[in-house]
């Protein structure tokens, strides 16, 4: 079974929520996921992952520090995330808060370590958003994401 982790950044519960739910759509897809704060991710483990999911608040039209502090670590990494699976989602406040532009941000920097990711031509296209808590469209969005993360990785793991 691949081995995924969701890794997140969340001060008021919304991004955690997202995660969780992701989680359950991985579930869905007979993936048991690692579900961590991102200040609890041991960056030289992301390497033993066939499949990374980060998640963040918008802030500023873009990821949280804590979200890009992870990142900017991968760095000493770069190269051996190539062809794992990844994916990113994001909470926000507002309808034009920067929730595209947060969610495309975290996927430039996975697809610089040369992972795979996916959109979804029917749901939330490049990953799942929340405005403040999450609404039942937007849990469904969350779980369909996790449920065609755990397809894409599982076909594409080693």
């Amino acid at each position: 079974m691949p081995n995924v982790l969701i890794a997140y950044y969340s001060q008021g519960g919304n991004t955690e929520r997202l995660a969780m739910l992701v989680a359950d759509g991985l579930r869905e897809g007979g993936i048991e996921p690692t579900v961590k704060r991102v200040t609890e991710v041991n960056v030289p483990g992301l390497i033993e992952y066939d499949g990374i999911i980060l998640g963040s608040p918008t802030y500023y039209g873009t990821m949280a520090a804590p979200v890009k502090k992870l990142l900017d670590e991968s760095v000493q990494f770069h190269g051996r995330l190539d062809g794992k699976v990844g994916a990113a989602f994001t909470t926000s406040g507002n309808m034009a808060g920067g929730n595209e532009t947060t969610i495309l941000d975290i996927l430039h920097a996975l697809m610089i370590h040369g992972m795979v990711v996916q959109g979804d031509p029917r749901g939330d296209h490049y990953g799942a958003v929340s405005l403040g808590m999450p609404t039942p469209r937007e849990e469904d969005n969350a779980r369909r994401q996790g449920l065609r993360f755990a397809k894409l990785v599982t076909q594409l793991a080693p």
